[in-house]
């Protein structure tokens, strides 16, 4: 019997997406949480809108602006280029201090609906160098998160050792696997479902596919 209130921290693209359906297969009540952060592309908000309310769980649009202000990039500006890093730099498209203030407010909400689970899509395996996407800086957040509001969460990375194709087959395992194809937003450009098919963004998930359906195909074989 499913038990227990999760948040999930959900941007309507292919990870959380995933994620949302990963805790409404183990959680009797599920809630999202989207932060507005003056991101590229705002189709970005009303994808996570619409997924939110077609799977039928409660959906909160959080103001994060002043993030826009703090930490101009590729992902917050147009007049910056989507680029990957290099000679150990991070990518354009690292948000300084993202994820460690989503899963801070994650953790404020998530104290005043009465959940004690916070899951999030992070993955320490396609985290493209981002720092706040690592196991430690996870676990060292919940640390402490439950130390500053004297409290019990429990931060949830179903992704966080996965592939992009294992991300593909535990959407499939979920009966999801088309739904995160065809509805998400993944996509730097702002194309929703299989995306531009030129950005890195575009490229991680298409190969990741590609490689999940060759591997399914062959074991039908």
């Amino acid at each position: 019997m499913k038990q227990g209130k999760a948040i999930v921290v959900f941007s309507g693209g292919q990870d959380s997406t995933t994620c949302l359906f990963w805790a409404k297969e183990r959680y009797a009540e599920v809630e999202a949480v989207t932060f507005d952060y003056g991101q590229r592309h705002c189709l970005e908000i009303e994808c996570a809108k619409e997924i939110a309310k077609e799977l039928d769980v409660k959906h909160h649009i959080l103001d994060m602006s002043l993030l826009n202000q703090l930490a101009p990039n590729a992902l917050t500006r147009t007049d910056i280029e989507v680029a990957d890093g290099e000679d150990g730099e991070l990518p354009s498209t690292f948000v300084p201090g993202r994820n460690l203030l989503f899963m801070s407010f994650a953790g404020v909400l998530a104290s005043q609906v009465g959940a004690k689970h916070i899951v999030t899509g992070v993955c320490e395996t396609d985290f493209s160098g981002y720092p706040d996407c690592r196991d430690i800086f996870i676990k060292s957040l919940n640390v402490t998160l439950n130390l500053s509001m004297d409290d019990t969460f429990v931060i949830e990375t179903p992704l966080m050792w996965l592939n992009k194709a294992q991300t593909w087959e535990l959407a499939d395992k979920l009966g999801a696997l088309d739904f995160v194809r065809e509805r998400t937003l993944t996509c730097y450009n702002g194309v929703i479902a299989d995306g531009c098919g030129e950005c890195p963004s575009c490229k991680l998930r298409q190969n990741g596919l590609d490689e999940y359906l060759t591997l399914k195909k062959g074991l039908k074989a």
